[in-house]
Formats: C-alpha cells, structure tokens, sequence
C-alpha cells in the first residue's frame, strides 16, 4: 500500500483507508468481533488510516476501535470527530465552543484508550461559533500533546481561509465520489492553495455504487439508507443504471463496481485519500486492492458522465444545511 501526504503538515497516511462507523451504526445490525478482525486486518495489510467519531453509536464505535487498537497503537493513525450536542444517543445540533472541544477530546481519548489523536476534526462546522475560536482550541490540543494535526469536516473555502490563519488544517473531510462531485468547483481549489489535503467519505455511494443492492428490499429495516433520497422511489431506480456503467468498466478490467469507484478517486489527485467504510474483512481486502487499479482515459470520460446523471440529493434538508459549499 502506498502513503500520501494529507496536506502539507506532515502528516502521511495509507492511499485507502478505512471509514469505521458501520462497525457500529448506521448500516445494519453491528457485529464488534468482525469489526475488530476487520480493524486488525487492514493494520496487517497497511491500511493505517482510521476514520471513527464520537456521533457514531453515539460512542461506541470509538471504543471499537480501542479495543482493537490494543497492542497495534503504533500501526495506525487514528483519525475522530466532535461538534455536536449529544444527548440520550441523540444529536441536538452543534456545538464547538471551545470550552466542549477540549471535553470532547479528553473524553474520545478515554473511549479509544490512546494518549493522542492523530487527526481531530471538527465535524461540522458550527453557526453559533467563530472558526478562528474552534480552531484556536484545537490549537490548544495540539500544544498539550493530546492532537497531533488538525481537520474540518464539510467546510466551504471561506471557513477553510479562516481557519488556516489560526493553525494549519491538515484534512478536509468531504462526501466525495463519482456521483457526488460538489466539491470540484470551489472547494477543492481552494483547499490545494491551502495546503489541505482531501479525505473522501462515501466513496461508494453509501454502498450504491458497488452494484450489491438490487432493490430497496436489500436494505435492511435498521440501515439508514432506508432514508436517504438517492435511496427512494424513482431516484433508486434512475440511480441503479448508472451503476451498470460502472460495472462496466470494472469488468473490462476484471474488477468490482466499487474498485472502479475508490480508483477514480485515487486517480483524480495525489492529495486525495478515499476512507471507504466496512464491517467486513472481505470488502476491506476487495476495497484496498483498488489501489492497484488503473483505469484509462476511456474509463475516465464514461465515468465522468454519471454526476449529471444522478438522481436525488445526497442527504434531506436538515443535513444538507449543515454542509458548507
């Protein structure tokens, strides 16, 4: 597995990571042992790059990945998210006053059982709050030893700018993928003149682009695509034909739907690191093995037309308000 630089900070990490959070929420019914091979897995296979958050679970999942991070601390870096209110496993907006940021961060410490955070996040950011006053806390962190880089999570290029002249951010974490391309026309330049490298989520789609689920039906009761709106009614079928392009392509290379979709990533700038998400040994082994993909110009141009193509908003309204662009 390669490593890239994530901004110009110094910090360097696997080419493809690994998104933690279905471990333990969102996706389905959670299975902690098959997490933790899972977790184990990728650290034997050089995927070292760790995406969890306090939200999922809410908790839970960072004290997953504490579990398995027993006796490896040093294989891998580990990468958590605080800024919201918290209350009953419930999310009641957000909150990143710099007093609950360095609470927050105390209190994932505890939960992952590590002296420090490789890369902190800022999950969303926050209305309420001044950047320059998160990030001067996050700063804070920093000089104590409890963080070692900085991030944000869907930040639009004015909240990056006045960011990055409190301290360096590191990463930005943005959905990013074949079907979901709205960073391309203000963020990401704006991030490269920064010096801030991109950290992908849902490289797949939320598991679309990967060809596995044929029908709504596929989804489980508990998963919460159940409610996502490139999930329902006529979005999922007009959706569920770009998909067959994408094998397509895959099968002219003896590849899966969803290699074809981390590649693309891959491909499209060397300060960009996908963090496909997965409980399951199987489709870490099958996500990381993307890196050795290569697709060709021809690919490059099919696959190009599908964010025209796609049907329904990522996420509903009340999420897509807290999204920056």
């Amino acid at each position: 597995m390669e490593y890239r630089d994530l901004g110009n900070s110094g910090l360097k990490v696997s080419a493809v990571g690994l998104g933690c959070m279905s471990m333990s929420w969102a996706y389905g019914t959670p299975d902690e042992a098959e997490g933790i091979r899972t977790i184990h897995r990728a650290l034997d296979i050089g995927v070292n790059f760790l995406d969890t958050a306090e939200i999922y679970g809410p908790y839970t999942n960072e004290e997953l990945v504490g579990k398995a991070l027993k006796g490896r601390r040093d294989k891998a870096i580990v990468a958590t998210k605080f800024g919201f209110n918290i209350e009953n496993g419930v999310a009641k907006g957000a909150n990143s006053h710099p007093k609950h940021v360095k609470e927050a961060a105390d209190e994932s410490l505890k939960r992952l059982g590590i002296e420090h955070i490789d890369l902190y996040y800022q999950h969303r950011v926050d209305p309420k709050i001044p950047i320059e006053e998160t990030v001067g806390a996050m700063s804070e962190l920093v000089e104590a030893g409890k963080i070692r880089y900085l991030g944000l999570s869907e930040a639009g290029p004015e909240t990056l700018k006045r960011a990055c002249k409190e301290h360096q951010i590191s990463a930005l974490q943005s959905e990013y993928s074949l079907w979901e391309r709205g960073l391309e026309e203000r963020i990401i330049p704006a991030a490269r003149e920064l010096g801030i490298g991109i950290v992908a989520y849902s490289p797949v789609g939320r598991g679309f682009l990967t060809g596995e689920i044929k029908s709504f039906e596929d989804i489980p009761q508990d998963d919460y695509r159940r409610s996502d709106p490139r999930y329902q009614g006529d979005n999922f079928e007009k959706n569920l034909k770009l998909v067959d392009l994408v094998k397509k392509v895959g099968s002219k290379h003896g590849a899966t739907a969803a290699q074809v979709a981390i590649a693309w990533l891959l491909m499209v700038g060397k300060d960009i690191v996908p963090i496909p998400g997965t409980k399951r040994v199987k489709y870490l082994e099958e996500n990381s093995a993307a890196f050795s993909l290569q697709l060709d110009q021809e690919d490059l141009e099919a696959l190009d037309t599908l964010a025209q193509r796609t049907s329904g908003e990522r996420y509903e309204p009340r999420r897509m308000a807290m999204i920056e662009r």
